[in-house]
């Protein structure tokens, strides 16, 4: 599938890493449909003056007879700082997070519609923008997105008066005490790609759909790339993953623990119960745990009944299907390697994808 793609750069004092970046796309034929700048203050004045009012965006697609894309002022987006003003420069750490944030919402957005692509390019702007810019993409980047840095042979890269290799003969001075004639028809531009880790698999639900903070974002993806440690609280009737309490009924907890019991005490995770048999060391065992978390008495009458002949499928698929929801509900993806599981060919049992040290029971 060819996804349409949008170019987003962070640009500070050398707007012309623009029309730089769009001809070292233009030679691998990857053209952009759609442009966005992301800049402070003055960079905003500067990509303006140049690109729009001085018109070398438009000089560049005509030399190279391209179809432009809708490109105004309204493309150039400046970032605010903590009060919520045009930021001219990063001074504080209030700042620097705020950028952070307006960089991640950008890419979050123009990630969200999986039938486009998007081209994140750091080749201008302060350093920390560009990480910030290069970050966001690792932790919202699809499969059909990417990162890159232009490269520009030295004597004309930052030069003023460059803009991109011309298909004519032009000439220019150089930007040093030298003053050597250069022509920009011999200017090197060439496109770096970068790799970067998609980490998107690692935000639930809520940060992909609504707007959330950079630290957010981060937070979110490091609880999936650490090692899960799950915590069983019978006294308290809960468990604990991911930094989260999430609160089971007794039937569930007791299910929940049954199945870890088996896996790591009796050294066999249980099969669902075959549709009309029911398994009596099943429910034996099951109530075992049962009653460390009610007691003998209190609230065991139903339960016991339920399971006075052993345990049956519905039972079974039931209690699992509810914990599992509840894991979902409150984790998201986050929350895949605490679920009961399917292991196995035939018969296929079920289990926790954790190791027995990764589990405390209190």
């Amino acid at each position: 599938m060819t996804h349409k793609t949008t170019l987003l750069m962070v640009t500070g004092l050398t707007p012309q890493v623009v029309t730089e970046t769009l001809y070292a796309l233009h030679q691998q034929n990857a053209m952009p449909t759609a442009i966005h700048i992301l800049t402070t203050a003055e960079g905003y004045q500067r990509a303006r003056l140049t690109l729009i009012n001085d018109g070398w965006l438009m000089r560049f697609y005509s030399d190279y007879q391209l179809t432009p894309p809708k490109f105004t002022a309204e493309n150039i987006h400046i970032l605010q700082n903590a009060a919520g003003e045009p930021l001219n420069d990063i001074r504080t750490q209030a700042d620097n997070q705020a950028m952070a944030d307006g960089i991640t919402e950008w890419v979050r957005v123009l990630t969200s519609d999986d039938e486009k692509a998007l081209h994140v390019s750091i080749a201008g702007g302060r350093k920390t923008m560009g990480f910030y810019a290069g970050y966001a993409l690792s932790l919202y980047g699809r499969p059909q997105d990417k990162l890159s840095h232009v490269l520009v042979s030295a004597d004309y890269e930052s030069h003023p008066q460059f803009y991109y290799p011309t298909p004519y003969s032009q000439v220019i001075y150089g930007n040093d005490p030298t003053r050597k004639p250069l022509d920009t028809q011999n200017a090197e531009v060439m496109l770096a790609d970068i790799a970067f880790v998609r980490l998107r698999h690692g935000l639930d639900n809520a940060l992909l759909q609504g707007k959330s903070s950079f630290s957010d974002s981060v937070s979110k993806a490091q609880q999936v790339l650490g090692l899960p440690f799950l915590k069983i609280d019978l006294k308290q009737r809960c468990i604990e993953a991911r930094d989260q309490i999430i609160y089971l009924s007794p039937a569930d907890l007791a299910f929940y623990s049954w199945i870890i019991h088996c896996q790591f005490t009796l050294s066999s995770s249980p099969v669902c119960p075959s549709d009309g048999l029911l398994e009596p060391d099943y429910a034996q065992q099951y109530l075992a745990q049962y009653c460390l978390i009610v007691g003998e008495m209190g609230g065991a009458d139903r339960t016991i009944n339920a399971l006075k002949n052993g345990m049956g499928k519905s039972f079974f698929e039931q209690r699992k299907s509810r914990i599992n929801k509840k894991i979902t509900e409150h984790l998201q993806q986050a929350g895949m390697p605490f679920l009961i599981t399917t292991v196995g060919d035939r018969p296929k049992r079920h289990q926790v994808l954790l190791q027995l040290e990764q589990i405390k029971l209190l």
